[in-house]
């Protein structure tokens, strides 16, 4: 969504029709309109949203695919030139940055509130998300894409965010977004709040959600070829 403005137009796609929803109201609240949603999974490709495209983004969500399949299906989408970028947290062997003073999300306590509420199965819109089991360039390196890079975004070191904020943060998460709550929503809010409450009374908190990784990809624009 953050990428849409440096576009002309973008395809939003997810399986999940409340996922899409609330995507659509977060574009509303930012006033941006040159997204089209499509509710279909990435092995609907290309019949789903037929490209070519510029530029395809999996964030953190690339390992719920068929992986090889999507990698060939993504490079045959791609104009030449484009490029496929898949974008996750990482938090694994990056140097933590010193805090900012106030006391850290308690994600591992949130996390066991979300599974209290929702079992051991992470959910992912109708179903359940996989592990991501391998690394991203060893399945694009066997693909027509070949030889990825990586790239790392330092993440923000000091970014402090309020209790109503960390809630929201986990709300829009695919495996623990509201819908999948049902009923007892507003009791899973409550635990959240509570438990928020006794770690930080001053409702906040510091969030360091690891660097973001970027593999890129990208699909050679022939020029190469043409001179040869």
């Amino acid at each position: 969504m953050r990428l849409a403005p440096h576009f002309d137009a973008a395809v939003g796609l997810d399986p999940d029709p409340d996922m899409l929803a609330e995507a659509q109201q977060a574009a509303g609240r930012r006033r941006i309109t040159n997204i089209r949603w499509v509710q279909a999974l990435a092995e609907d490709l290309p019949e789903a949203a037929p490209g070519p495209y510029r530029l395809i983004t999996f964030g953190q969500s690339f390992h719920w695919t068929d992986e090889a399949e999507v990698a060939e299906v993504a490079y045959d989408l791609l104009e030449p030139g484009g490029a496929l970028a898949l974008v996750v947290h990482t938090r694994t062997g990056r140097r933590q940055p010193p805090g900012p003073g106030v006391p850290p999300i308690p994600h591992d306590d949130i996390g066991a509130l979300v599974e209290k509420y929702l079992g051991s199965s992470r959910r992912a819109g109708q179903g359940t998300s996989p592990v991501r089991a391998r690394r991203f360039e060893d399945v694009l390196v066997k693909s027509r894409f070949g030889q990825p890079r990586a790239v790392f975004a330092p993440g923000v070191a000091d970014l402090v965010r309020d209790s109503e904020s960390v809630l929201s943060g986990y709300f829009s998460l695919s495996w623990s977004a509201p819908h999948l709550f049902g009923d007892r929503v507003d009791d899973f809010a409550r635990d959240v709040r509570e438990l928020l409450s006794t770690r930080s009374p001053e409702g906040r908190f510091w969030d360091w959600p690891g660097d973001t990784e970027i593999v890129l990809a990208s699909k050679p624009d022939g020029r190469d070829r043409a001179s040869s």
